[in-house]
């Protein structure tokens, strides 16, 4: 009877520990020097969430900067700092629109050029600056998270001064990485996860 009693009380142990894990969720981490913007990562634009995290995971963007920074609108970078800009983008990526995702206030897109079938540069991105969101951007670019921490840092960077160019005059540098967080831990910050 010992015996069983132990082992009965060594599962019970196994299961409790089991079922109160926490599931974790893969988080956006953008730090620049005005400050950390974290973002959601939508679960409906697969292909652009999974490319953001394998992009994160390599450090792809930790040399790079915002190069384009337009107040009231959005803030952008991602490809190399060069005149060609989407020149060097590593791939392309087929757009996935989703009718409940908008360009709204701290929204975070895929750039891309003028191509007649809307795809994504890999490697470039955006967040979106205008408090009234941008509707026409909607079902013409692709949107692949939500800013939930940091919009104070994205409207420090958006009043940054910037050239003819709307590149800033001075370097904001990007340090790209993807946070594993509980449900616990984004509602600190006032997020529910679905």
């Amino acid at each position: 009877m010992k015996n069983y009693l132990l082992i009965f009380g060594t599962c019970l142990a196994l299961l409790s520990c089991t079922s109160s894990a926490e599931k974790k969720y893969q988080i956006g981490q953008i730090t620049t020097p005005k400050g950390e913007m974290l973002f959601w990562l939508y679960d409906e634009t697969p292909q652009h969430r999974e490319s953001f995290i394998q992009l994160a995971n390599a450090h792809y963007w930790d040399s790079l900067t915002f190069n384009r920074v337009i107040e009231g609108f959005v803030i952008q970078g991602g490809c190399p700092d060069t005149p060609a800009g989407f020149g060097d983008s590593p791939y392309l990526l087929k757009p996935e629109f989703v009718d409940s995702i908008r360009h709204v206030y701290g929204a975070v897109g895929a750039g891309r050029d003028d191509n007649p079938e809307k795809l994504s540069a890999g490697c470039q991105f955006y967040l979106v600056h205008d408090k009234d969101g941008i509707p026409r951007l909607d079902d013409n670019y692709t949107i692949f998270g939500q800013v939930f921490k940091g919009l104070d840092v994205l409207d420090a960077i958006a009043k940054v001064p910037t050239d003819s160019t709307d590149t800033p005059l001075e370097d904001i540098t990007m340090e790209v990485n993807v946070l594993e967080m509980s449900a616990s831990e984004l509602e600190q910050f006032g997020y529910e996860t679905p």
